[in-house]
């Protein structure tokens, strides 16, 4: 099995493709059959079975190892995503290991360094939570 999974709509298209080359090839199948190929071409034994893994959650804007830039608790930072899960339509609940730690606190006399992160942004790359000031915790640059 694939460990990146295709949408709904990309395994739909492949079978589509493979259906138009299949029959412009001359072995021409029906849909039923090309979804069910493109099924044991992803590791899984039907169409319904890659149904279920896909399920109908949004497709994720980014995915683990990708490098992304922002600010936490006003600190400008740049990290990887180490993990990135749905949180509910449109949210994602991101852990990101910075390149270098930033300091969370803003009293001069105190710090806390944080190199990891974790947070729920929503489409515009942004937490709900907020400072008391009013911005974001977490700001992803889109």
């Amino acid at each position: 099995m694939n460990a990146q999974l295709p949408s709904i709509m990309q395994a739909k298209g492949q079978a589509k493709r493979l259906r138009t080359k299949m029959t412009k090839n001359g072995n021409t199948i029906g849909h039923a059959k090309s979804l069910e190929l493109i099924s044991h071409q992803h590791g899984f034994s039907n169409w319904n079975a890659l149904l279920a893994a896909i399920g109908n959650e949004p497709a994720l804007p980014w995915k683990p190892n990708d490098r992304v830039s922002g600010s936490y608790l006003l600190q400008a930072f740049t990290g990887k995503i180490v993990s990135i899960a749905a949180h509910q339509p449109g949210w994602f609940k991101l852990q990101i290991h910075l390149d270098e730690a930033v300091d969370v606190v803003t009293y001069s006399q105190f710090s806390n360094f944080r190199t990891h992160i974790r947070g729920v942004v929503g489409p515009k790359g942004h937490s709900l939570e907020r400072t008391s000031n009013g911005h974001a915790h977490l700001q992803i640059d889109i």
